[in-house]
């Protein structure tokens, strides 16, 4: 008879912090306490790894002794780029454990870039994309004033870092009134070709700037669907005020600030007709597009919605505005089982 017990897989979970974090932080304190639950009820022993530039070959001898990794790191923060941690993770998975979400599938997905490429499809909206600083001023100026309000994203980033509302003004000298998506700003007039420069800094880090036309919905909110691989594992709605004009009062005031976002588990029903679309339509197109296979998608992704105009039967549509694959946080209640299972799944496979 054979005894043998069952391979017992082992996780790390990878996030930013500081060499105070990196000793202190357990399963139990850390943000993620709920998939660190998750992963243990489904027999995977989890572990942080607090990853920062100053001790990478620490995290890298780390990573090397799981069987797989999780990693939860923002494109942007306070100043540093993922450029480091991604030449890591790829190492780490040339030499054996399975790493989600891989900085070749970030790439594909998690980047602007990807409302371009996968603009015909049914998230799609009028995008365009400059791949550089000349391009950009030679085509963004007369689409914005045959197309109106405008909206220009950096190809990398996140809290609305590179995000800015771009309209047109009926000035002797060209001139845009412009809005960024980071908290807190204030729609500024500058002139045109003030923008254009100080938008050059964008094709350095992303390498390209995307254009998308301004949703008029834009105040009904935003519609976060979380997915787990291929499958949905939820739903979060948020009245954001990102490229609203904040009141009189201020980016301040409490009018100025963003709702909650009120999350909801994959079966909430005024989502279902979204869920088969993502599920059934956009999720396949979008992978056939990009040549991404099933078992590369990342454990935990969002696809960001604004609802666009009404159908011809009053039925809401939907346009992409974002693809989080690098650090998608926080997550519905139903989330971390989902994560669990996909893990499970994953490293099963990359066993075989």
């Amino acid at each position: 008879m054979d005894t043998k017990s069952p391979h017992r897989y082992s996780l790390a979970i990878v996030s930013r912090g500081d060499a105070d974090a990196r000793r202190n932080t357990t399963p139990q304190n850390s943000r993620f306490v709920r998939v660190f639950e998750a992963l243990a009820a489904a027999g995977i022993d989890a572990q942080p790894a607090i990853y920062d530039e100053s001790f990478a070959e620490a995290v890298r001898e780390q990573l090397l002794g799981v069987d797989g990794v999780l990693v939860w790191v923002d494109p942007i923060h306070q100043g540093k780029t993922r450029a480091e941690l991604d030449a890591l993770l790829r190492d780490v998975a040339a030499r054996g454990p399975w790493v989600s979400a891989h900085p070749d599938v970030i790439l594909k997905m998690g980047v602007k870039e990807v409302l371009y490429r996968t603009r015909h499809l049914g998230w799609g909206a009028d995008t365009h994309r400059y791949d550089s600083a000349a391009a950009f001023r030679a085509e963004f100026p007369p689409r914005l004033q045959a197309a109106g309000p405008r909206v220009l994203k950096q190809n990398r980033g996140n809290g609305g870092q590179g995000v800015w509302k771009v309209e047109a003004l009926a000035n002797a000298v060209p001139t845009v009134r412009v809005l960024h998506a980071l908290r807190g700003s204030l729609p500024e007039d500058v002139p045109l070709e003030a923008f254009l420069a100080r938008c050059e800094p964008y094709f350095g880090w992303g390498g390209c700037i995307i254009d998308q036309p301004f949703q008029p919905r834009l105040p009904d909110g935003m519609i976060r669907c979380y997915m787990s691989g291929a499958k949905v594992a939820g739903f979060g709605h948020q009245l954001i005020k990102a490229l609203i004009p904040p009141p009189a009062e201020g980016p301040d005031a409490p009018e100025a600030q963003p709702g909650p976002r009120v999350m909801h588990g994959p079966d909430a029903p005024q989502f279902q007709a979204l869920r088969r679309s993502m599920e059934e339509e956009w999720t396949p197109q979008m992978m056939e597009l990009l040549s991404i296979n099933e078992a590369s998608l990342p454990v935990i992704w969002d696809a960001d919605f604004l609802f666009g105009p009404r159908n011809a039967d009053g039925a809401d549509t939907y346009v992409l505005c974002e693809i989080n694959a690098s650090s998608c946080f926080a997550i519905p209640d139903q989330a971390p089982a989902a994560i669990a299972r996909t893990v499970s799944e994953r490293l099963v496979g990359a066993k075989r």
